[in-house]
């Protein structure tokens, strides 16, 4: 199958799919650092998890984002 030329002006999903990751990145990390001084009462709430996934989440959104990002 070929493919078919994006048209001028037109923008891929994928950079979307890049900028939701990278704003729900920020907003989960930006919450378990407010973890940080406000402890919850779960099971595992020494491992950090919203901050490792956040910042996984939003590192994942940037390369998205940049690779492809509008213009290139």
């Amino acid at each position: 199958m070929e493919k078919t030329p994006a048209k001028a002006g037109m923008l891929p999903v994928w950079f979307f799919i890049g900028v939701i990751h990278l704003i729900y990145g920020v907003l989960i990390f930006i919450t378990g650092l407010y973890e940080l001084s406000h402890p919850v009462d779960t099971v595992l709430a020494n491992l950090h998890a919203p901050i490792w996934w956040g910042a996984f989440i939003g590192v994942v959104g940037a390369i998205y984002v940049w690779r492809f990002r509008p213009g290139r």
